[in-house]
């Protein structure tokens, strides 16, 4: 599948970068359909007639059904989500929405959640609901890969948004797949979550289009995303418009990936509805199971808290994928690194250097990237001058935000991910970055980038010093990084004339293709901009 033209949903500033360390609960781009691609993208996996990593069929399973409405339309005729709309029919896509409703239930534990993930949980309750799922679909069943991603909404600014679409959905469009977005927490659908996103909650949005939707809560957030995949499966003459799914992959980021570690734990063995799962920049700890009200300290003795460290399960037998930036690694915040896991034939930990939670890509050049050049030089140029005030001063962080490569990883993550499920041939295992000892930051080369971890040439050839960390301000800026670009003497030390830089620009970028850090069609677009150092 190859992008023909690609437009990109601006998202609200927290859409892309969603995070909290705690369970909380622009205009389109308008492109030439027939735009070039280049033909050098890596080739695409051909759907084999058995998936290797095939889950139990779904009506074998204890999911519960769905009843499945739409598509939606009416109430003021637009789908709420993110602050504008997909224009699909720019590159052959078209975007709908469903509500889907059942029984959903709540889990607890006889035990406390432990930490090594081997968590027994039993069905407390059961609740009636209904919410939205969002499909982004090709238009034309020739076009479609077979594989499905379905991502947890995430809702820490207050809204629903898809961090994880925006931050690789140039792959996702260029293997032909479907994304659905699945409304999976109360806070998207009722609100009373981060007053910022109030206005796009469902039902305050749209009390006309959306006023039947009912979220009994976050207890039964694991359930509701088992049944969303299960309808992807069960019911994709309706919601895919009769296209067949052969790979289902489950993904969250941020305060979703928390969501996504308990997921895992505690429900993903016995449903077993997805083929893999993308978690994607989540901190140490798992999300709670169970909270009588919002899990506070001492709590209802009811409460199932989830731990403050959490690996994944050593024992579930689907692909796993733990995608992390700088952020996520080290720091009080998030802080993976305390439960960091080793690779195994069903794991793989990948952390990318040079990379924040949210960055310069992810609040505001994705927003118009084409997928054929423009996003990889603005995201070049950047590096030379990234901004601190986000979205026309909705955040304003005391320094130059991360103009890092997180992009560029990610969509190798994603695909390495479905050529595992598919093909049973893992991604490649990865260096982890060189946290210090007391885990508050990174050693540093000598131009202030991290050693270890993923590597690339905004690293390795580097413009800038580009960090996950040491970002001033409030609200969501400790999340977002930080860019120092370096001086003109500190250039002309590094790299004496333009052709030197570019020489080594592209060295690095073929090797990080070599070691599988970023994609083939990627590395032509990254030297593509990286030859524009010749005009500076």
């Amino acid at each position: 599948m190859k992008i023909r033209a690609l437009f990109v949903i601006p998202m609200l500033v927290a859409a892309a970068v969603g995070c909290s360390s705690n369970d909380s609960t622009s205009d389109s781009s308008t492109v030439n359909s027939t735009a070039p691609v280049t033909d050098t993208e890596t080739p695409s996996t051909e759907a084999p007639t058995t998936t290797v990593f095939a889950p139990v069929p779904v009506a074998m399973t204890d999911v519960g059904e769905t009843t499945v409405e739409g598509p939606v339309t009416g109430g003021g005729g637009q789908i709420v989500f993110g602050t504008a709309a997909f224009d699909g029919a720019l590159f052959g896509y078209t975007e709908e929405e469903f509500f889907i409703s059942g029984t959903a239930n709540s889990y607890t534990s006889d035990q406390p959640l432990t930490e090594d993930g081997m968590w027994t949980v039993t069905p407390k309750d059961t609740a009636e609901y209904k919410t939205r799922i969002l499909v982004r679909r090709p238009v034309t069943a020739s076009e479609f890969s077979g594989t499905v991603y379905v991502e947890w909404l995430n809702v820490t600014a207050g809204l629903d948004t898809g961090p994880t679409w925006s931050l690789s959905w140039v792959e996702m469009l260029r293997q032909g797949s479907v994304w659905v977005g699945v409304s999976t927490q109360r806070v998207g659908v009722e609100g009373g979550g981060n007053r910022m996103g109030e206005f796009r909650v469902l039902k305050i949005a749209d009390p006309e289009r959306y006023g039947t939707l009912n979220h009994p809560g976050d207890n039964y957030s694991y359930d509701i995303f088992s049944q969303a995949g299960a309808t992807v499966w069960n019911q994709a003459d309706t919601i895919l418009g009769g296209l067949e799914p052969t790979t289902v992959i489950g993904m969250g980021e941020s305060q979703s990936a928390f969501r996504m570690a308990a997921y895992l734990n505690a429900v993903a063995m016995t449903h077993d509805v997805y083929n893999g799962y993308l978690v994607h920049s989540r901190g140490a700890r798992a999300a709670n199971l169970y909270c009588a009200t919002n899990c506070a300290d001492p709590g209802d003795p009811s409460d199932v808290k989830g731990p403050e460290v959490a690996l994944i399960r050593t024992d579930l037998k689907r692909p796993v994928l733990n995608f992390s930036a700088e952020t996520d690694v080290v720091g009080t915040n998030l802080g993976y690194r305390k439960a960091e896991q080793p690779d195994t034939d069903f794991f793989r930990g990948w952390e990318a250097a040079g990379t924040a939670h949210g960055d310069a890509y992810s609040l505001g050049i994705g927003d118009s990237d084409t997928g054929n050049g423009n996003g990889d030089q603005g995201l070049f140029d950047a590096q030379f001058g990234a901004p601190s005030s986000i979205y026309m001063g909705i955040i304003e962080c005391g320094l130059p935000i991360n103009a890092g490569p997180h992009t560029y990883v990610l969509r190798s993550a994603i695909q390495g991910l479905e050529t595992w499920v598919l093909t049973g041939i893992a991604p490649k295992s990865m260096p982890k970055l060189e946290n210090n000892a007391d885990l508050t930051g990174f050693n540093l080369d000598a131009q202030g980038n991290a050693l270890g971890g993923i590597r690339t040439p905004y690293v390795d050839v580097p413009l800038a010093a580009l960090s996950g960390i040491g970002q001033d301000g409030g609200s969501f800026c400790g999340l977002f990084g930080t860019t120092r670009s370096f001086t003109a003497d500190e250039l002309t030390a590094l790299y004496p004339t333009a052709d030197d830089f570019i020489a080594k620009w592209n060295a690095a970028t073929d090797a990080a293709v070599e070691s599988g850090a970023i994609l083939a069609v990627d590395a032509e677009h990254i030297k593509a901009a990286g030859a524009s150092y010749a005009t500076r």
